[in-house]
């Protein structure tokens, strides 16, 4: 069974802890990266299809609390989808990258995740932070 929540992360007055966090930084700008629309995705265990779990839009710091609960937070392969051709036209430009994705893997649901993306027009760059 699939279901999907919508979680609109830049009208969060409260921010639920998450067990996986992201931050969007403008590099080219040097500002975070305010209302990008983002999605959450986990790979079905049994097909080769994706399942969705959560979108959002990143706050006024470029982040987006709250993305997914402790206990819904399970092992396996997630992809985070950024929506940058959107985030740059809103800003009147254009860019190389109309979407990022992210795909990694969670072996230990009991750590704590944070994926950060650094971007500018033409490049981006990602890790495992703290």
């Amino acid at each position: 069974m699939t279901f999907k929540m919508i979680l609109i992360c830049a009208e969060m007055t409260t921010p639920l802890l998450s067990p996986l966090t992201t931050h969007v930084l403008n590099t080219g700008r040097g500002i975070p990266a305010a209302n990008m629309n983002l999605s959450l995705y986990l790979l079905d265990a049994t097909s080769p299809s994706w399942n969705l779990l959560r979108t959002g839009a990143t706050n006024d710091d470029g982040r987006c609390p709250g993305l997914i609960t402790r206990e819904a937070f399970i092992p396996g392969v997630y992809k985070m989808r950024f929506e940058t051709g959107q985030y740059w036209e809103a800003l009147g430009e254009t860019c190389f990258y109309p979407h990022i994705e992210i795909v990694f893997t969670i072996i230990d649901a009991s750590q704590k995740f944070h994926v950060p993306l650094l971007l500018s027009r033409f490049s981006y760059s990602t890790y495992r932070g703290s």
